[in-house]
């Protein structure tokens, strides 16, 4: 039996802990915060709750499978889960919308056919068959089993090129397409565009960059569908707390980790801000990798010939609108709604740049509406809670230094949300905005392609006995990858480094 102190209690800091603990190890998490979950969080007024982070799950079975290992109580006994259907609904700029049922690929077809026109739904349809080529030939190297020591084969994108007629037709050999290109190409229709380049955007991708296996984000949501938990997502934070409670994980909060330990070459610990040592055979570590160099004081975990961080590993950030509404939720009301902007060049230079100027917010950027269907998110059935949320840039033109800055981009979204929600403004009791914070950042998953720069450094470090884990690292971000996260270092502890995944 070891002892194994992780620093950070989100989502896969604390994967990785239960995991560890029911493999029989004596686990200590120091969080420097007050409380669990990392970017999971809920915000709370009056009686009326918000999620603030991720306000769906996507690829349950990440969490089945770790409730099923960790102890005899599922997933399902322990927080209810429910399908949301439809999935989501889009709202473009010409007028014209489209709802979207929940884990269809044939409803979805229909949908687009009968909302956007004959044969847009066969297009979207063509492009996801392409998109599963990706998903299954990189599903193990990028969320089953640590980063692949030979990580540059990841560099070659999967989704395969579209053979086209004539004597230039192209074969059928991977593209080396931006997702924006593959858009552009394979959809043509600007409101498909919209609909495929929204889901980067939510990821924290810019389409004008990122790779086009990409299109395994909208395949990822379509296939395995949609998920809400009672309590929203805060609701599976606080469950996987409970089951790290109840497999002996102990928990240090407000309790900074300065520096991890070496002895003979090897993380043997971890320095705590009031001067205390925590002792420990392995150190996991779920910090973003700058702070993980600080805290190895200057010695780079990761080798020239790893996955670095780069300039398209930028993360972005949410700003989130919390709206306390009087009056019932419809029956009819849809739980998630995409408006979309009529602008995407503005949006995507005002969140990622466009060239060497100061970016310039959006006046209408696209806007998430969520309007879950849960008690347990307002005071009584004769009110609604209802959450708006925007991509944008961190340390952008919506900075949350500057208040009045703030208070008009959240002024414009409920302009912009009445697309999904008629006559909001006359049913606002109050509006709280939370602005980006420097600790809830958007990560997105690891990508292949693009020469590797979409890729997360890997869970092993060159330091004996430190792991990365988390959002951060390999797979990348998002409550399911995070989880996958945690089931990777906690089978490198358990097995060896030389374990090469689950099966």
């Amino acid at each position: 039996m070891a002892r194994i102190a992780v620093i950070g209690a989100g989502m896969g800091a604390m994967a990785a802990a239960a995991r560890l603990a029911v493999a029989g190890h004596r686990v200590a998490v120091f969080e420097r915060g007050a409380t669990h979950g990392g970017a999971v969080r809920r915000w709370e007024r009056d009686g009326f709750a918000f999620d603030t982070g991720p306000g769906l799950l996507h690829l349950p079975a990440v969490y089945r499978d770790l409730f099923l290992k960790t102890g005899r109580e599922s997933l399902e006994s322990c927080i209810e889960l429910s399908q949301v259907d439809p999935a989501s609904r889009h709202v473009f700029p010409d007028g014209t919308a489209v709802s979207l049922p929940n884990a269809s690929r044939a409803g979805v077809l229909t949908a687009l056919d009968e909302a956007l026109g004959a044969g847009s739904g066969e297009r979207w349809s063509a492009l996801v068959g392409r998109a599963r080529e990706a998903w299954d030939a990189t599903r193990r190297p990028l969320l089953e089993e640590p980063l692949w020591q030979d990580w540059r084969v990841l560099g070659r994108d999967p989704y395969p090129a579209v053979r086209r007629r004539g004597l230039f037709g192209r074969g059928k050999g991977p593209t080396t397409a931006t997702l924006a290109e593959v858009a552009r190409r394979e959809l043509a229709d600007p409101r498909l565009i919209a609909l495929l380049e929204s889901h980067a955007l939510a990821y924290g991708f810019d389409p004008r960059s990122a790779p086009a296996s990409a299109v395994v984000l909208p395949y990822m949501e379509q296939t395995f569908g949609s998920w809400y938990p009672r309590g929203g997502m805060r609701a599976l934070a606080d469950a996987l707390y409970e089951r790290c409670l109840a497999r002996k994980v102990e928990f240090s909060f407000g309790a900074a980790v300065t520096g991890v330990v070496e002895k003979d070459g090897r993380a043997s610990g971890v320095e705590l801000a009031d001067g205390r040592v925590s002792e420990a055979e392995f150190v996991v570590a779920g910090v973003d990798p700058v702070q993980l160099v600080e805290l190895c004081r200057g010695r780079e975990p990761w080798g020239a010939d790893d996955v670095r961080p780069g300039p398209d590993d930028r993360a972005t950030a949410r700003l989130t609108v919390c709206l306390a509404l009087r009056g019932a939720r419809p029956e009819d009301a849809v739980h998630r709604t995409v408006v979309h902007t009529a602008d995407r060049t503005a949006e995507l230079a005002g969140v990622f740049g466009d060239g060497p100027g100061p970016r310039a917010p959006c006046d209408r950027p696209t806007v998430t509406v969520l309007r879950p269907d849960d008690p347990a998110s307002r005071p009584d059935d004769a009110h609604e809670a209802v959450t708006l949320t925007a991509t944008v840039a961190p340390h952008g033109p919506v900075d949350r230094h500057d208040g009045e800055a703030v208070a008009a981009a959240a002024e414009r979204m409920t302009e912009i949300a009445e697309a999904a929600v008629p006559g909001l403004r006359e049913r606002v009791l109050w509006r709280e905005v939370l602005p980006p914070a420097d600790d809830a950042l958007v990560t997105g998953p690891a990508l292949a392609g693009r020469e590797g720069r979409f890729l997360r450094p890997g869970n092993r470090t060159r330091i004996p006995g430190l792991y990365a884990v988390g959002g951060w690292s390999h797979p990348g971000g998002g409550p399911a990858h995070a989880g996958m996260s945690g089931a990777i270092v906690a089978g490198l502890i358990v097995n060896g480094d030389d374990w090469h995944g689950s099966t």
